[in-house]
């Protein structure tokens, strides 16, 4: 099941403008040289935190983002108009990931911070950078560098100081409610709450708490049984959690252990948190009957229970200001940032030869497959400048140590070549 706080995009960035080839026309100047002006830069496709979301619905209606392309270099030295940078707001707490890969790219958590999940390609130079002594009138300039495209998961943990957890049908929405301006879906059955509620409660001008329902946790949550890995990895970020026991539960002792369990057995972190335990639903008399037994039977667990009413309100402010308190006792909460994975890099001189099913020898590398894609094949030279970056990267020797004959056909990218010694 895809829940709603995460989805999977598709990021393409701007292909970069292409250099021109062109050379200066004017009236009595009959060898003006090359003028051809520069592409302009392809546009980045950038992750962008904005305090002001909590979901990540607009990406599961739209899933493709392209940046635009550069412009084409023009004439008299005119560089290409840059494509402009597209920037995705995502809400803070998104994780994203390489998709095809699930490598972790980064962890958005400031208002303001920033993700290059694709980057623009280079804008192509013009023939006017490759004047010399020798060749004052040059045919060559490069395409644009292509565009980067790969696809994207964002995942949201939710963000909140106070976690509210309980079995299904404890009251959490209820709570929520009444602490705070929150308005979650109420019912009176088990998992009314599919996905987890944000809400702000203000105790007074120097003390608030941001607070989330954690919707219902059942026996082997931990295991992904029911919703158990979405429900549970939404509390890893809180600090302090209430643990609301059902005062109508056949059983709320049994509740409290197995709701403990579930959380040690998922992340033992989770377990090791600050709790603040209430019993719910003291407004009703059986519940108030039930209350002198279960407090003794927490006291002697070391737990000292509140009893409360989410319904009428009793007791609800007296819970806060206790999770308050122990917000400010517990550990500060992690840098906002995490810190940058470095991993070992291919090199993108690298490069290898395989031959096809057709008997073609094809070429695979980065840079050579991006030299192919900058050139200008209609122009001689720019094919010669193209052999001699074959001759610098080792191509020509490695084709023919491979076997590579006259008229062979060798592939690199999109393009067919073929060769001649």
């Amino acid at each position: 099941m895809t829940f709603i706080d995460e989805a999977t995009i598709q990021v393409r960035s701007g292909k970069g403008g292409d250099g021109m080839v062109h050379f200066r026309h004017e009236k009595y100047v009959p060898r003006g040289g090359p003028d051809g002006g520069d592409g302009g830069k392809g546009g980045d496709v950038i992750l962008e935190v904005s305090p002001g979301l909590n979901s990540l619905n607009a990406y599961q209606r739209k899933k493709r983002h392209q940046a635009n392309d550069g412009r084409p270099g023009g004439p008299s030295q005119r560089s290409g108009r840059g494509g402009g940078d597209l920037v995705l707001p995502v809400p803070p707490g998104t994780i994203v990931y390489d998709a095809a890969s699930g490598e972790v790219l980064a962890d958005l958590m400031s208002p303001g911070q920033r993700l290059v999940a694709a980057r623009g390609g280079r804008g192509g130079r013009g023939n006017q950078h490759y004047a010399t002594s020798r060749n004052q009138t040059p045919r060559i300039a490069e395409k644009g560098e292509p565009a980067q495209e790969r696809a994207l998961r964002l995942e949201l943990k939710l963000i909140a100081d106070v976690g509210i957890v309980g079995a299904p049908n404890a009251g959490k929405s209820t709570l929520l409610a009444a602490a705070s301006n929150a308005r979650p879906k109420i019912a009176d059955y088990p998992f009314t709450t599919l996905a987890p509620n944000l809400g702000v409660s203000i105790l007074d001008d120097d003390a608030s708490l941001v607070m989330a329902d954690i919707p219902g946790l059942i026996e082997g949550a931990h295991l992904g049984i029911g919703l158990g890995h979405d429900f549970l990895r939404h509390i890893q970020r809180t600090r302090v959690l209430i643990h609301l026991l059902d005062g109508l539960a056949e059983d709320p002792l049994a509740d409290y252990a197995q709701i403990n369990s579930e959380l040690a057995l998922f992340d033992e972190t989770l377990g090791a948190k600050p709790q603040v335990v209430a019993l719910n639903k003291a407004d009703l008399p059986e519940v108030k009957a039930r209350w002198p037994q279960v407090q003794a039977a927490l006291a002697k667990r070391g737990v000292q229970p509140t009893l409360i009413s989410a319904a009428s309100g009793e007791g609800v402010r007296a819970l806060l200001y206790q999770a308050h308190t122990r917000l400010e006792e517990a550990p500060p909460p992690a840098p906002a940032a995490a810190l940058p994975v470095y991993r070992p890099q291919e090199d993108p001189k690298d490069f290898k030869i395989v031959r096809t099913p057709e008997a073609y020898y094809r070429v695979v590398g980065a840079a050579i497959e991006r030299a192919a894609s900058m050139t200008y094949w209609e122009h001689d030279q720019s094919i010669r400048r193209f052999q001699r970056i074959l001759e610098a990267l080792g191509v020509d020797e490695a084709l023919r140590a491979a076997g590579v004959r006259n008229g062979d056909t060798v592939l690199i990218g999109e393009y067919e070549l073929e060769w001649e010694d």
